[in-house]
């Protein structure tokens, strides 16, 4: 993967480049030993004006020409969604190598463009109706319709603090405990050469770095940016063939959301059992993790709503640092979306990146110790109704 960023020099073509080219190495393949690419993209229409052929545009620009191309859009879990079809491609034995590729230019002079590429993950003409719906059925007095939202901030950072409210009052978490995950991920990206963000900050500097959507502050809120990453799929004879250790995928599903105005009756939820099922484990299984932290909150909610953290046992979670490193179950190593950062078409790939090296035990200063087997990912993209529209969860072993 390349480096997240805001990089206003340097365009889709050269950031899908770095990505792919960096994979082919990692792999030891070239260019001619792949059947086919599978390319996650979610906002460059709106961001660049390209539209259609995306995927061909990019990749024709490094000589990858005339295998077939699939462009693949998914909101935030493009890269993932597209990662699932070139998994189900080579298991069916369609394929033999498969790449597949994570990129968005999100970054813009312009925020309001970004917040209007990032809104467009919504039913535009239903949204407001859905919000207020869910406004009167929660039983609060929350509000989920704010001012500002999608002018000063994404829209979508409104939902997550209505959500993050309502975990708030049912498991006893506080704002403090959504600091403390951002205090985590922050210094796991610290640690972290590819994290957008790589500086460690103190709970006082997350608590007093801004509101954007209380209880979410800025800290707690992941960064506009850019970047690209790639996965390559093999069959189990071109691995066997390959001078590398290969991650073997367990799992890989994907579900799309419903309109339901219970926050408890989750995509996450609903479809974490076929993921655990199709892996044959259980969540206590699992090593390590990257869940999709647009926000702090977000973290803690996906580990309760996978059922790899009980709810009422959330909070003390945190405090004694189950999460960490060097934790019960590390999750979000990476720095997760908050600090690597959140190029949305490529988030979804760029976990699986850090699962892998994780696997590999090639994370560097990050390494999370005792040699993990089994790890992880859940990735979410867009809202329908209030939920999440699309969902992938993908469970790796050694």
């Amino acid at each position: 993967m390349t480096r997240f960023g805001k990089f206003p020099d340097k365009g889709i073509k050269a950031l899908v480049n770095e990505s792919v080219q960096l994979t082919l190495q990692d792999a030891g393949l070239e260019i001619n030993d792949l059947d086919a690419a599978y390319m996650g993209n979610a906002a460059a229409g709106i961001m660049t004006g390209q539209e259609m052929i995306r995927g061909q545009v990019a990749l024709s620009a490094m000589g990858i020409e005339g295998l077939p191309v699939y462009n693949v859009e998914n909101a935030c879990a493009s890269s993932s969604s597209a990662f699932n079809l070139a998994w189900g491609a080579v298991a069916a034995g369609i394929h033999e190598c498969a790449l597949v590729v994570g990129y968005e230019k999100l970054y813009h002079p312009d925020k309001t463009r970004s917040f209007k590429a990032l809104g467009s993950g919504v039913d535009l003409e239903k949204y407001i109706e859905y919000f207020e719906q869910a406004e009167k059925r929660s039983g609060s007095q929350d509000k989920l319709i704010l001012d500002g939202g999608g002018q000063k901030r994404s829209v979508f950072m409104d939902m997550y603090a209505f959500t993050a409210k309502d975990y708030m009052r049912r498991y006893g978490l506080k704002q403090e405990h959504f600091a403390k995950l951002a205090v985590k991920s922050h210094r796991n990206g610290a640690l972290n050469p590819h994290a957008q963000y790589q500086t460690p900050v103190t709970l006082e500097e997350v608590l007093n770095s801004g509101d954007v959507s209380y209880p979410l502050t800025r800290h707690m809120c992941a960064p506009i940016g850019d970047g690209s990453a790639a996965v390559i799929l093999c069959s189990k004879k071109k691995a066997a063939s390959l001078n590398r250790k290969p991650v073997w995928v367990a799992a890989s599903t994907v579900g799309s959301g419903k309109v339901v105005f219970d926050l408890q009756d989750s995509l996450t939820k609903r479809l974490a059992p076929k993921a655990f099922s199709m892996a044959g484990l259980g969540p206590e299984e699992i090593d390590i993790i990257e869940v999709h932290d647009a926000t702090s909150s977000s973290e803690i909610i996906a580990l309760i709503d996978l059922g790899i953290c009980p709810g009422q046992e959330a909070a003390e979670w945190i405090d004694v640092g189950r999460l960490d490193l060097n934790g019960r179950i590390a999750c979000n190593p990476s720095g997760g979306l908050t600090t690597k950062g959140h190029p949305v078409g490529a988030t979804g790939c760029s976990q699986i990146y850090e699962i892998v090296t994780q696997l590999r035990g090639e994370a560097g200063r990050r390494q999370v110790p005792g040699n993990p087997k089994v790890g992880m990912t859940q990735n979410g993209g867009g809202i329908i109704g209030i939920d999440a529209a699309a969902m992938t969860l993908h469970i790796f072993t050694t």
